[in-house]
């Protein structure tokens, strides 16, 4: 039975989109408004409560590139967590028991709900984590995160079946579909469900993504998707990005009072 309060049509079929790839070369541009943005310093932004924040990478990353917005979200307030799922390359179902551990070990530690926050492929584990650990989750922010389905820029398809491949080499015992919208796994399916009402979603995306096609990485729920400037990359050194971040967390406070 499915617990969601925010179903959203899940594309099984991977697509080529063809998004402006060239756009991602300004990264370095928002990577250098946020260090003048004063939200970059915790100015006139919402302060933090001291809860824990799961930061999570996106499709052929590590946590590694996050350090920047796990800092920031430490000046802030709050207490950041790295996702610790390693190399953003490997079965759904594997990355998000690994995201799991690292829910259950946050909550614990705080001894309350954690938040989420995962770049592009990143979203969609937090999303499937959030889904299958309702109890410790307060909120799940995504950016760039296409969790309607795989609709992207023809070379990150192809990595991704490069990885697919390299998968089913080194798991013989995985099903036939790992990796791919129909795999029946409990990650993928929790994905597939939504997310229940008690965690409150937010969808960050900029309709200048070079990677992903923005229409597949925002909810039915209107009041849910913020739209920004920037590079698909460059949601991560974003300001405004970090700026809705801050507003959304303590949102996600006051609703749970």
């Amino acid at each position: 039975m499915s617990t969601s309060g925010s179903f959203e049509h899940f594309l099984k079929d991977q697509q080529a989109s063809q998004r402006p790839l060239w756009r991602e070369s300004f990264v370095g541009l928002d990577w250098l408004a946020l260090r003048a943005s004063p939200v970059y310093y915790g100015l006139g932004v919402p302060r933090g409560d001291g809860s824990a924040v799961i930061v999570v990478p996106g499709f052929l990353g590590t946590d590694v590139y996050l350090q920047e917005l796990y800092q920031w979200l430490r000046r802030i307030g709050y207490r950041p967590y790295m996702s610790q799922i390693g190399w953003n390359a490997e079965c759904i179902d594997t990355l998000v028991d690994r995201l799991k551990t690292t829910v259950n070990r946050a909550q614990s530690e705080t001894r309350r709900k954690v938040h989420l926050i995962g770049h592009s492929l990143g979203g969609v584990l937090s999303r499937s984590a959030a889904a299958q650990c309702i109890d410790d989750v307060s909120s799940v922010i995504t950016l760039g995160s296409p969790f309607r389905g795989i609709r992207s820029h023809p070379l990150v398809l192809a990595a991704g079946e490069r990885v697919r491949e390299r998968i089913r080499r080194q798991h013989d015992e995985l099903p036939p579909d790992c990796y791919t919208g129909y795999c029946e796994c409990a990650a993928v399916t929790a994905v597939q469900n939504g997310l229940p009402k008690s965690i409150q979603q937010t969808s960050i995306f900029t309709k200048s993504d070079g990677v992903v096609d923005w229409r597949v990485c925002v909810s039915d729920d209107s009041s849910t998707n913020f739209e920004v400037k920037g590079t698909h990359v460059g949601l991560v050194f974003n300001g405004s990005v970090y700026g809705l971040i801050a507003t959304r967390l303590r949102s996600s406070r006051d609703a749970s009072k």
